[in-house]
C-alpha cells in the first residue's frame, strides 16, 4: 500500500445483486460443483499414487494439474459461498491482494502445464519412439518446476506493483473475488504499468501457449489421419476435440476477460465468465483427462477390488 494515502483495509465484495431465494439456490449449485470438483481431482490424485501402471509423464502431469484446480477453487469458492448466505461481505486488504496473488498463480501455472502436456502427446504421438529419451523423468520435474515457478514469479510482480498503488476512496468491488482488473479500478493512483504488466502476461501465459497448443494439435491431429483403422481415427479424433474443447474455453474466456478493452456492460458478464475458472473448469479437466480414460477406469476398478476385499477381510 502506498504510504500515508492508503486508508482503505478492507473491501467490499459486490458478488451477484439477487434475491435471497436466487442466492441460497447459487449457494447449494455452487458447493455441489466444488464437492464435486474436490472428490474428482483428489480421486484421480490419489489413482496416480497409488497405481504403478500410472506413474507415467501424462498421468505426472495431470496430477499437477488436479493439484492446480484444486488449489484454484479452493482459493475462490469457499469466500464465494460465505458471501451468498452473509449479507456482510467484507473482506480484509491483505486477504484480498492474498487471494488476487493466488489467483494469478494458479491460473497461469494451468495455463503453462497445460502447454507441457501438449507437448507430452505431441511428442508420444508424433515421435513414439523416442518418447522414452525425450520424456525422461528428469525432464519432466523440469517442465513441471518451470511452470510452478514462472506462474508464481508472474503473480508476486502483480502482487507487488498492486501494493504500491493508494486505496483511499470506494471500497466495493464489483466481483465475485478479488480479481485484479475490478481492484486497480478502485486505486486512487495511476494504475497504467499494472495495465501494461497484465497485458504483458497475457501474451507470455495466453496467446505465446495458445499458439504453441495450436501447432502441437495440429500435428497431432495430421499423424491421426494416417491411423488406419477407422475406429482408431474416431477415438483419436474424439479425444482430441474434448481436449482442444476445454483449452479453448479456458484460454479464450481468459484473453476475453484480460485482453478485450474493458467497458461497465461487461462487469456481469466478466463475473459469469470468472465461474467458469473458478467452479466448471476444475469439474471439467478431471472428466475429460482422466475419467474418460481406459487406463485411469482401470485403476479406479482396481482400486475398488482392493478396497473390497479388505472391507470383505476385516468383516470376516
Amino acid at each position: 500500500m502506498g504510504g500515508n494515502q492508503s486508508w482503505v483495509t478492507e473491501f467490499i465484495l459486490v458478488g451477484f445483486q439477487l434475491s435471497a431465494e436466487r442466492e441460497l439456490l447459487l449457494f447449494w449449485i455452487f458447493s455441489l460443483l466444488y464437492i464435486f470438483s474436490l472428490m474428482a481431482n483428489g480421486m484421480i490424485l490419489g489413482l496416480i499414487s497409488l497405481d504403478p501402471s500410472l506413474h507415467t509423464p501424462m498421468y505426472f502431469f495431470l496430477s499437477h494439474l488436479a493439484i492446480i484446480d484444486m488449489s484454484y477453487a479452493s482459493n475462490n469458492v469457499p469466500k464465494m459461498l460465505a458471501n451468498l448466505m452473509n449479507e456482510k461481505r467484507t473482506i480484509s486488504f491483505v486477504s484480498c491482494t492474498l487471494q488476487t496473488f493466488l489467483y494469478l498463480a494458479f491460473a497461469a501455472t494451468e495455463c503453462l502445464i497445460l502447454v507441457v502436456m501438449s507437448y507430452d502427446r505431441y511428442v508420444a504421438i508424433c515421435h513414439p519412439l523416442q518418447y522414452t529419451v525425450i520424456m525422461t523423468w528428469r525432464v519432466c520435474t523440469i517442465l513441471a518446476l518451470m511452470s510452478w515457478s514462472c506462474g508464481l514469479a508472474l503473480s508476486l510482480v502483480h502482487a507487488i506493483l498492486l501494493l504500491r498503488l493508494p486505496f483511499c476512496g470506494p471500497r466495493d468491488v464489483n466481483h465475485l473475488f478479488c480479481e485484479i482488473l475490478s481492484i486497480l479500478k478502485l486505486a486512487c493512483a495511476d494504475t497504467w504499468v499494472n495495465q501494461v504488466v497484465i497485458f504483458a502476461t497475457c501474451m507470455f501465459v495466453l496467446v505465446g501457449p495458445l499458439c504453441l497448443m495450436l501447432v502441437s494439435y495440429m500435428h497431432i491431429l495430421w499423424a491421426i489421419l494416417k491411423i488406419q483403422t477407422k475406429e482408431g481415427r474416431r477415438k483419436a479424433f474424439s479425444t482430441c476435440f474434448s481436449h482442444l474443447c476445454v483449452v479453448g474455453l479456458f484460454f479464450g474466456i481468459a484473453m476475453v476477460v484480460y485482453m478485450v478493452p474493458d467497458s461497465n456492460q461487461r462487469e456481469e458478464q466478466e463475473k459469469m465468465l470468472s465461474l467458469f475458472h473458478s467452479l466448471f473448469n476444475p469439474v471439467l479437466n478431471p472428466l475429460i483427462y482422466s475419467l474418460r480414460n481406459a487406463q485411469v477406469k482401470g485403476a479406479l476398478h482396481r482400486a475398488l477390488q482392493r478396497m473390497r476385499s479388505i472391507w470383505i477381510g476385516l468383516c470376516f
